[in-house]
């Protein structure tokens, strides 16, 4: 069997400070971006219409978002429901003289859109809806309690699984997945669409997924090999686990690569955030989560660390050197 990898030696958390580096840059990057750009929601978290379209044939959605994009209806949502000639349209009109929240004026200017793209007579509107922007704010405020109750459970989880320690430092890494991702969104200038949030989250899974797996690993060496100190051990446990990383990562980086050029507009947002969200989850499980636990078993050893026949478990002045250099 193919197994890449399978003897390697690398020295993460040796190189842990060039990683800090990369880390301050991507979020000074995404920082400047989302001040520059700001969160741009979508019509589902801000309020808009919902037109409900029925035509006479298939219609290409690219085609019909760009018609629509023409008269002011920029970033419409098009999805098909139920049939191949149903379509769902939400969206906001941002042309000039016309008020976005006023659902009969988004009706009128997708009609007119429609009329371009389509022509006249060829479809008819059995539906038109107005979403509040109230039921866009409760949408908003429930990503957000989903987004650090996932935190929460996840911290509550491997205290029990492992040790406090361990639940820290995936917790710190998972935050800061988050925060380059939505750098990363605000980079692109991506909608905040339920889309994007539902990849958020699973971007949140994928990374704490990885972390469990090495901080796993690091647990049984630290049970079962003595005559290393933990920067040793967590360097043994990086790279014994590297070999399954880079091939599910890499199958996994593969399909939403596909997903993002061939997926269409509609999972490219998806794709994309997923995609950007596999790379920094890999990054941070090595090297923000594995660095963090070594700070944090530095200055409160757990058993597994004092059992280690290490200068980590030494007192005094040697044990308080370590401790500050630690990070």
């Amino acid at each position: 069997m193919l197994r890449l990898f399978a003897d390697a030696k690398y020295d993460f958390i040796g190189t842990r400070r060039y990683a800090y580096a990369v880390t301050v840059v991507t979020l000074v990057v995404g920082i400047i971006a989302l001040l520059i750009n700001g969160v741009n929601y979508s019509v589902e978290f801000t309020g808009g219409t919902l037109v409900q379209v029925h035509t006479q044939a298939p219609i290409d959605v690219g085609m019909v978002r760009s018609g629509l994009a023409a008269n002011g209806i920029n970033g419409a949502e098009i999805q098909s429901f139920g049939s191949a000639t149903e379509y769902v349209i939400r969206a906001r009109t941002a042309k000039e003289g016309t008020d976005a929240d006023n659902t009969q004026e988004t009706a009128t200017a997708i009609s007119v859109g429609l009329d371009q793209v389509l022509g006249a007579g060829e479809y008819t509107i059995s539906r038109t809806e107005a979403v509040g922007p109230k039921v866009g704010g409760e949408l908003r405020q429930k990503a957000f309690i989903a987004i650090f109750l996932s935190f929460g459970m996840v911290l509550i989880y491997l205290a029990f699984r492992f040790e406090w320690r361990f639940g820290v430092a995936a917790v710190i890494a998972t935050a800061h997945d988050l925060m380059t991702t939505i750098g990363f969104v605000a980079l692109l200038n991506l909608e905040i669409s339920l889309v994007v949030v539902a990849a958020i989250l699973s971007m949140v899974g994928y990374s704490l997924n990885d972390t469990i797996i090495i901080f796993d690993r690091v647990r049984e060496n630290l049970r079962k090999v003595r005559g290393e100190d933990l920067s040793q051990i967590l360097n043994r446990s990086i790279n014994e686990t590297l070999p399954r990383s880079v091939l599910t990562h890499g199958t996994t980086l593969a399909t939403l690569g596909a997903l993002a050029i061939f997926g269409g507009e509609v999972i490219r947002p998806f794709a994309l955030v997923m995609f950007f969200g596999v790379l920094t989850g890999t990054f941070s499980s090595i090297y923000i989560a594995s660095p963090i636990l070594r700070a944090i078993e530095a200055r409160w050893p757990g058993e597994g660390v004092k059992a280690l026949s290490a200068p980590i478990k030494g007192r005094g002045s040697a044990a308080k050197r370590k401790a500050t250099s630690a990070i």
